[in-house]
C-alpha cells in the first residue's frame, strides 16, 4: 500500500518562511513525478510545483516561481516544499502527491495523495 504522510503546516506572518514535508511509504523511486498542490474554498485545486523522481527536474507555477522550492531526499523518501516570502494569497490547504506513470509532471490527476496541511499567512 502506498501512503503519503504530511507534516509542517502552520500559521506564519507575511514575508515569513515555512517548509512542508511529505514522507512516502511503499513508493517506487524508479520513475514518475511528485508534486505539491493547494486548494482554498471556492477555488479549484492548483498545482504549485512538480519534480521528476529521477533527475530532480523541477517545475513551478508562475504564482510561486522564485519563492517556492521543491526538493526530495530519495534515500529517506521525503518530499519537501520550501516556501519563502509568503503572501496572504498563499494561504491554503497544501497536498503532496505522487504519480508513477505521468505524461507530464503538471496535471491534476495524480494517483496518490497526502492528507493535507493547512498553511495560513497573516499580518
Amino acid at each position: 500500500e502506498v501512503r503519503l504522510q504530511q507534516s509542517g503546516g502552520k500559521s506564519v506572518q507575511i514575508g515569513g518562511s515555512l517548509r512542508l514535508s511529505c514522507s512516502a511509504y511503499g513508493l517506487s523511486s524508479t520513475g514518475g513525478c511528485k508534486g505539491w498542490f493547494r486548494q482554498v474554498p471556492g477555488r479549484s485545486r492548483e498545482q504549485v510545483a512538480g519534480i521528476t523522481t529521477v533527475g530532480d527536474v523541477p517545475y513551478y507555477a508562475d504564482s510561486v516561481k522564485g519563492r517556492f522550492t521543491i526538493s526530495q531526499d530519495n534515500v529517506k523518501n521525503i518530499l519537501y516544499l520550501q516556501m519563502d516570502n509568503l503572501k496572504p494569497d498563499d494561504s491554503a490547504m497544501y497536498y503532496c502527491a505522487a504519480d508513477p506513470w505521468p505524461r507530464e509532471c503538471f496535471h491534476p490527476n495524480y494517483r496518490w495523495w497526502g492528507q493535507g496541511a493547512q498553511v495560513t499567512v497573516s499580518s
